[in-house]
């Protein structure tokens, strides 16, 4: 079945920088464009960057164009988010999701806190 498991999230001060990972399992990693999405409190989840299949083609949501950086290594099953000049406004659970045939899978999500 398709797993996603991200990790690398944690507290961290503003300005600071966080690398996560979500490792994949269960399908075809190097076939399937993956997302990040975020949830901070009180608040929607947000689409955050994507990632096409081979990995040349990337998007990302104004408020982190130019910090935040979206990258996959198809050789090992996983996805990246690196996350530079963090500021407390991208506090939120951090979710990777990839949607095959239709169909949205999600990890547990890893959380990001910016705070002095």
């Amino acid at each position: 079945q398709v797993q996603l498991v991200e990790s690398g999230g944690g507290l961290v001060q503003p300005g600071g920088s966080l690398r996560l990972s979500c490792a994949a399992s269960g399908f075809t990693f190097s076939s399937y464009a993956m997302r990040w999405y975020r949830q901070a409190p009180g608040k929607e989840r947000e689409l955050v960057a994507r990632i096409s299949s081979a990995g040349g083609s990337t998007n990302y949501v104004d408020s982190v164009k130019g910090r935040f950086t979206i990258s996959r290594d198809n050789a090992k099953n996983t996805m990246y988010l690196q996350m530079n000049s963090l500021k407390p406004e991208d506090t939120a659970v951090y979710y990777c999701n990839t949607r095959i045939w239709s169909t949205d899978y999600w990890g547990q999500g890893t959380q990001v806190t910016v705070s002095s």
